[in-house]
């Protein structure tokens, strides 16, 4: 929990508030040493990292610390401590995360110190490791895959029967029975019934 003075500048609370109002836009926050980077590799990582809608912002620690102590999230001060940069970000945080580890391969001045993530901290360890799962964007292209593989297994065979009987042409039509001729067409006339015989008189 970050300590704080009985009272406070106004400056300071006003530029604790702005931090606030900052960290309150995004849900998780990932941190990084940034010291020995140069103006342009910081550039060039707030590039690649804007592409995911995150920010890369330096604020200072003290501001920080007050700032999340009022958003009830504690135990970052390990974090917080020296040069610190925080990855802003709403959404997809472990592809923001190999981002920042794929960076720090080419650039080793960059160090991720930790991160909290929907409501949990990550050491570096767990936060690297956590970097090298599938986005949930690759889920999803992942299940729709499944999904519409057998689909499309189908829809494939359906066109290729439609194509096979396009080439054959449509079938001969049946030939249509014959008409019976007239004569036999008339039913045989029912043979009268013997008329009964009379009986003789006595």
């Amino acid at each position: 929990m970050a300590i704080r003075a009985k009272k406070l500048q106004p400056a300071k609370v006003e530029a604790i508030a702005n931090v606030k109002s900052v960290l309150e836009g995004y849900n998780d926050y990932i941190f990084a040493d940034y010291r020995g980077l140069t103006v342009e590799q910081i550039t060039e990582l707030r590039k690649q990292l804007r592409a995911k809608d995150c920010q890369f912002k330096v604020m200072k620690n003290n501001f920080v610390k007050v700032a999340f102590d009022e958003m009830k999230i504690e135990n970052l001060a390990d974090y917080l401590a020296g040069p610190t940069a925080i990855a802003l970000l709403k959404d997809d945080p472990n592809e923001v995360a190999k981002i920042l580890f794929d960076f720090a391969k080419e650039t080793p001045a960059l160090q991720v110190k930790g991160a909290y993530i929907e409501n949990e901290i990550y050491d570096a360890a767990k936060i690297e490791a956590f970097s090298k799962l599938p986005g949930k964007k690759q889920l999803i292209a992942m299940l729709m895959s499944a999904i519409n593989g057998p689909a499309q297994k189908l829809a494939a065979t359906l066109q290729a029967y439609v194509e096979k009987l396009e080439k054959e042409g449509p079938a001969p039509a049946a030939p249509a029975a014959e008409a019976p001729k007239a004569e036999e067409a008339a039913a045989p006339a029912e043979e009268a019934a013997p008329a009964a015989e009379t009986p003789a008189e006595a």
